[in-house]
């Protein structure tokens, strides 16, 4: 059951990210690296940021084991669905708004100029996040019935509509360009929300949309839907170390030469394929598990699964952070350096995605030992861990950004990771890891 789920996920991962390279091949074609890119990817990183926060950490990570163990599943899961969808669709619209406050708060180092061309942007670009919430919480529905095909294949959706987007506009000037890119964006989205409510009906689980019977004072219903927001909160910060080191860089790299914030997102993209292809797939796909396990109080098959899971990923990590750092260049000339991406470019993101792939294999193990604590319902002692990374990683991007500029941000990301896999690995135990997840003679 683990191993096809995972070769489900990575499959979909795989066939998405392929998609995602020519997407930012394309990108990196007819954009290259300067202002427009620069405004483009600042006004997707805030959804973005938002959408791997949702699909691939807090939200699911606190819903299973909420949803798992209510008795009134259907209730439950339809009151957390409305309240989080009205919060989200108020949010948008507050980025609308503002979207010029929103826009110099991602990135302070922007001119005014470079913030009014940004920010109406940012407020196309803001709409993905209502979408990609319909679609993590159909998603969590899904997982919990071990269905996986649909969501790793579904965000194929959104790079489809981008290449479509980028192809149809080529011709055009660069600032239109990034107008027919973001209302690309949304179409993706729309997509995914569609493939899934397909699914859902499949599974006959679209009673749980049913609100009839919404309205309940049962204590037992309460009290379960204010302790899935007791931990949904911390949970954001647990979850996300890498994707907030992510965007911290992109912060910070705004005050850095033109170009650098796109520097920061090609390396990173690349960083990210054998992270979602490996990590996530088999974090998506073990967790449902864990969390049935230690559900039915079966923590020995939670551990053996655990043990399969930490030797298969790092086996790959490593291999793949090898072969990255020893052919970074070669990589980077190879995906990106057509068009208006130079040979310069492709040493300035090279050198940047050796920095974060020093990080794979401690970010990647960490994934899946913080679904322990998940599991368990910990998502304050995650959220400790990934403050006390985050910190770190602060302090050294300070440190580092003035000798070193966009490669010692990506440097800093990388020591954090370090950080984050101790802690976790700290809190799940010592003993317990070097007993029952290092020792080969363990026997279950």
């Amino acid at each position: 059951m683990l191993i096809k789920a995972i070769f489900t996920n990575s499959s979909g991962i795989l066939f998405s990210r392929i998609l995602g390279f020519i997407r930012d091949l394309l990108t990196a074609s007819i954009l290259g690296a300067n202002i427009y890119s620069d405004i483009f990817f600042v006004a997707f990183k805030l959804p973005n940021l938002f959408r791997r926060i949702f699909a691939e950490g807090a939200f699911t990570q606190t819903f299973i084991p909420a949803y798992a163990k209510n008795k009134k599943k259907i209730q439950f899961s339809s009151i957390i669905f409305l309240q989080f969808l009205a919060f989200i669709f108020l949010l948008s619209l507050f980025v609308t708004l503002f979207a010029s406050i929103v826009t110099k708060a991602i990135a302070i180092g922007f001119d005014k100029n470079t913030v009014d061309l940004a920010a109406p942007l940012v407020a196309i670009n803001f709409y993905y996040l209502p979408l990609i919430f319909i679609v993590t919480f159909l998603a969590s529905l899904l997982q919990y019935k071990n269905h996986f095909a649909t969501t790793a294949f579904s965000t194929a959706l959104l790079n489809i509509s981008l290449i479509a987007a980028l192809l149809i506009s080529q011709n055009m000037h660069k600032y239109e360009i990034t107008f027919f890119l973001s209302y690309g964006v949304l179409i993706g989205g729309v997509l995914q929300v569609l493939v899934h409510v397909i699914a859902i009906k499949k599974k006959n689980l679209i009673k749980h949309f049913s609100f009839k019977k919404l309205i309940s004072h049962h204590p037992s219903l309460i009290k379960s839907v204010k302790k899935f927001y007791k931990n949904f909160v911390p949970a954001i910060f647990g979850s996300s170390t890498a994707h907030i080191s992510a965007f911290l860089d992109t912060w910070l790299a705004s005050f850095l030469v033109s170009g650098s914030i796109s520097y920061l997102y090609y390396a990173n993209r690349v960083f990210q394929l054998p992270l979602a292809l490996f990590a996530i797939a088999v974090s998506i796909s073990l967790f449902p598990m864990i969390a049935k396990a230690i559900k039915n109080k079966d923590e020995n098959k939670a551990i053996k699964l655990l043990r399969k899971s930490f030797w298969l990923l790092f086996g790959v990590l490593f291999i793949a952070s090898f072969i990255g750092i020893v052919f970074d260049d070669k990589i980077i000339m190879l995906l990106f350096e057509r068009g208006a991406f130079s040979s310069n470019d492709t040493q300035n993101t090279a050198l940047i995605l050796t920095m974060y792939l020093i990080g794979l294999v401690p970010f990647g193990l960490a994934k899946i030992f913080s679904l322990w604590l998940y599991s368990y319902e910990k998502q304050l002692t995650a959220a400790k861990i990934s403050a006390k990374s985050l910190g770190l990683n602060i302090v050294f991007s300070l440190l580092l950004i003035i000798p070193y500029e966009a490669a010692g941000l990506a440097f800093a990301s990388t020591i954090s990771g370090f950080v984050l896999f101790y802690l976790t690995i700290k809190e799940f135990g010592f003993k317990l890891f070097l007993d029952n997840i290092l020792s080969f003679n363990k026997r279950y």
